[in-house]
């Protein structure tokens, strides 16, 4: 072999080479990368696709979705997925400046599609949770705080992600059914760990509207809310925490319940105008950082059910 030949011979062995690291890091580091808005939703996208895709999660853990701005390298991230998962329900009002922003088209599918958002029950404070004709003041987007109805998360995902790789659709169901099964068995753990807590003690006083779906399975009642509005970014008036002060009084409730990352200020003056405990360790809109207490969804629900028995679950 020529001198020339061999050049020749070793650059396209460097080439051929390069293209194979090139295939194995976008199989490696997610070519097709799936973007979830929420953690708890990436999460559950990773239940469902395992290793054949990465999943991205925009928000970071211990931040609520309320309020949030994507930033340039949400941006980005959005403008290179092949999905992007959303919660819908109107929980996510960057939605359409992100997509905006990030420009080209990508299938969007919104994991809450098909569930309708709750009515107050009876008895419920008027303010925020209902408006005059007992129809929601808006809709209530905490889908996921019921594992129940987390079920139709998970098959809209699963449906998205077939749409987007029809080949691998035998896996994709097995994964789907596997953690659908998981969550029923979270529903039954989570229904037996607030059994001790009495009839009258299952009322829940929250910092805004996102424990609704959760006390409507589990069989609380919400008696209040700091923020009268289903986004934590709303202000409640003096008028409506004097109200709520003097409906906490005469109920006689032990603790106001306030999701991390929420700021605790108007929660503890209400606690401490009530002469009641401000509870700070609910995980509800995101899932802590790995080492945390709530590093997935299941771990997430098992943490604030175990947080809400301990809270109700003794005489006061």
């Amino acid at each position: 072999m020529s001198v020339k030949t061999k050049a020749a011979a070793g650059v396209l062995i460097f080439l051929l080479a390069g293209l194979a690291g090139c295939q194995r890091a976008q199989s490696a580091s997610g070519a097709a990368v799936i973007v979830a808005t929420e953690n708890f939703l990436a999460d559950m996208t990773r239940q469902v696709v395992g290793d054949r895709f990465d999943v991205h999660s925009l928000i970071p853990a211990g931040v609520e979705p309320h309020g949030y701005e994507p930033t340039p390298r949400d941006i980005a991230a959005v403008a290179g997925a092949r999905l992007l998962v959303v919660n819908g329900a109107g929980l996510e009002a960057f939605q359409a400046r992100l997509l905006a922003n990030a420009g080209g088209t990508r299938p969007v599918v919104e994991a809450s599609r098909g569930l309708v958002s709750r009515t107050a029950r009876e008895g419920e404070a008027a303010e925020g949770v209902a408006g005059p004709s007992g129809a929601p003041a808006e809709p209530d987007p905490h889908f996921w705080l019921d594992p129940v109805l987390a079920v139709t998360y998970v098959e809209n995902i699963r449906d998205a992600v077939i749409s987007l790789d029809p080949p691998n659709a035998p896996f994709y169901r097995s994964n789907a059914q596997t953690y659908i099964a998981k969550l029923h068995e979270l529903d039954a753990r989570i229904a037996r760990e607030l059994a001790p807590i009495p009839a009258a003690e299952r009322r829940l006083v929250t910092n805004h509207e996102s424990l609704g779906y959760f006390a409507d399975r589990y069989g609380f009642r919400i008696l209040g809310t700091i923020i009268p509005s289903i986004s934590s970014d709303a202000e409640p008036s003096a008028r409506q925490l004097a109200r709520l002060v003097d409906r906490l009084r005469s109920a006689n409730v032990k603790a106001v319940f306030l999701e991390t990352g929420s700021n605790p200020k108007l929660a503890r003056q209400v606690a401490q105008e009530a002469g009641i405990k401000v509870v700070t360790e609910l995980y509800t809109h995101a899932l802590s950082s790995a080492d945390g207490p709530a590093p997935t969804y299941i771990a997430m629900m098992e943490q604030d059910a175990k947080i809400i028995a301990s809270a109700l679950g003794g005489s006061r």
